[in-house]
């Protein structure tokens, strides 16, 4: 039976400081770099969960040894040329997008094919949009109606440098292409439409031969083969897309007071913290500090009253995508109606997320309108539901942030909830319900 939550109350007001887990975009990173590493790569505060196992299992299907205990892992690098092909390997990326599409990048030179799996919410979403990339450097893919999970990557000895524009803002697809030339001779140039740039800043770290111009809308990268990458030691800041739960939590409850310690703040990650401060929310960094290029401070959140409404700049998008779940939330409770845009990369992730969106936002009485690509807001400053007001949320292909935000809704709105498949915040956020808890009683 699936294992389902049930929320019947609203949470009093807290004052309280809590800490999240290791980022996960940065955590599966770190696996990929330090398993072609020289030597063995040390992490503190490394992500524990199913997308970071899956990433430790994979490096270890292609002879890289890794240790883990509590936060802690080893990774033993063999060097550049160091992983183990062997025939007939197969790699199950389980319900990470990020490792299924990263992972794809460092296979270009297989000898042998190699065969891609994922679990059923994974094997919906679209590689096309990394094979078409990578195979112009020279590998072939094999993909499910030309599209879907399984594949198999051919890869090919003969690499050869390309040019690629990247128009959606994936991150994901950005970082495919940039591990995939580190294998290419030559000099393969990507013009990048602005996204996450964990990757460039850990390779820049690592002294790569990557370089990035910045423009306004885009990023040029330029990026020569690999042969070298030092080992790689790195203490994970805690994941801001985590956070963002408990960000959007603090202030929708009133009075309340939280302080989020040592979060990664990473400009092209903070778009949730821009886009709340337009709509009136009070957050504040404290104890900034940079750290192997990546950003990382305190945030602390008051809750708030007289939300406003916002027109959200699709440029805001790419530095949010993960998080405009939550960010909903608080167009929920806001003065007159918001709208958001160019949202055709939430379709993209482990559930139709802006159809989830709509479905979560109509059941606790919110008006809305959406397309496939938008969605406008209808808030109302006095939402506050029924104990008795029934709310079931379930068959939503176990995607980890619609179970977490259904779980603020309840939170902050009141109601009557029951949340079906509680195991799927092992994905991201295994200890998701323990600061609930804390949060609850104030501890």
């Amino acid at each position: 039976m699936s294992k389902i939550i049930s929320v019947n109350q609203k949470i009093r007001k807290f004052n309280n400081k809590i800490i999240v887990p290791g980022d996960k975009s940065l955590s599966i990173r770190w696996v990929l770099l330090a398993s072609l590493a020289n030597g063995v790569s040390k992490a503190n505060n490394l992500l524990m969960s199913e997308d970071v196992f899956a990433a430790i299992n994979a490096i270890k299907k292609l002879g890289i040894k890794a240790k883990i205990k509590n936060n802690k892992c080893e990774i033993y690098g063999k060097g550049y040329n160091g992983y183990k092909y062997v025939k007939n390997l197969t790699i199950n990326a389980e319900n990470s997008g990020t490792l299924g599409r990263l992972l794809l990048g460092f296979l270009v030179n297989t000898p042998y094919p190699i065969k891609i799996i994922g679990d059923k919410s994974l094997s919906k979403r679209d590689f096309k949009r990394i094979s078409e990339p990578l195979s112009k450097f020279g590998a072939k893919f094999k993909l499910r109606k030309n599209k879907f999970l399984p594949l198999k990557i051919f890869g090919s000895s003969k690499l050869v440098p390309i040019k690629y524009n990247e128009n959606k803002g994936s991150a994901q697809c950005k970082s495919s292409v940039i591990f995939g030339a580190m294998r290419t001779d030559g000099t393969t140039i990507i013009k990048a439409k602005k996204s996450r740039n964990h990757t460039e800043l850990l390779c820049k770290h690592l002294n790569l031969p990557i370089t990035i111009k910045e423009n306004k809308n885009y990023d040029e990268i330029k990026i020569k083969k690999v042969n070298n990458i030092k080992k790689l030691n790195y203490n994970i800041p805690s994941d801001i897309s985590s956070s963002a739960f408990f960000i959007v939590l603090a202030a929708l409850s009133k009075n309340s007071e939280l302080t989020i310690k040592n979060v990664n703040i990473n400009p092209s990650r903070t778009g949730i913290i821009t886009i709340l401060k337009k709509m009136g929310v009070n957050i504040i960094f404290k104890n900034q500090k940079t750290y192997k290029g990546e950003k990382k401070a305190d945030i602390k959140i008051k809750g708030t009253e007289n939300l406003k409404s916002i027109k959200c700049p699709p440029k805001l998008n790419s530095g949010a995508i993960d998080e405009f779940l939550v960010i909903f939330l608080v167009a929920a409770k806001a003065k007159g109606v918001s709208y958001f845009s160019n949202l055709n990369e939430l379709n993209q992730k482990e559930s139709p997320r802006l159809k989830w969106a709509e479905k979560i936002l109509n059941k606790i009485g919110v008006k809305t309108i959406s397309t496939q690509n938008s969605i406008k807001i209808f808030g109302n400053p006095d939402l506050n539901l029924n104990i008795n007001k029934k709310i079931i949320i379930k068959n939503y292909l176990k995607d980890h942030r619609v179970f977490m935000t259904s779980v603020i809704a309840a939170l902050a709105f009141g109601g009557h909830w029951k949340i079906y498949d509680k195991d799927s915040i092992r994905t991201s956020f295994p200890n998701f319900l323990k600061i609930i808890d804390k949060l609850k009683n104030n501890d």
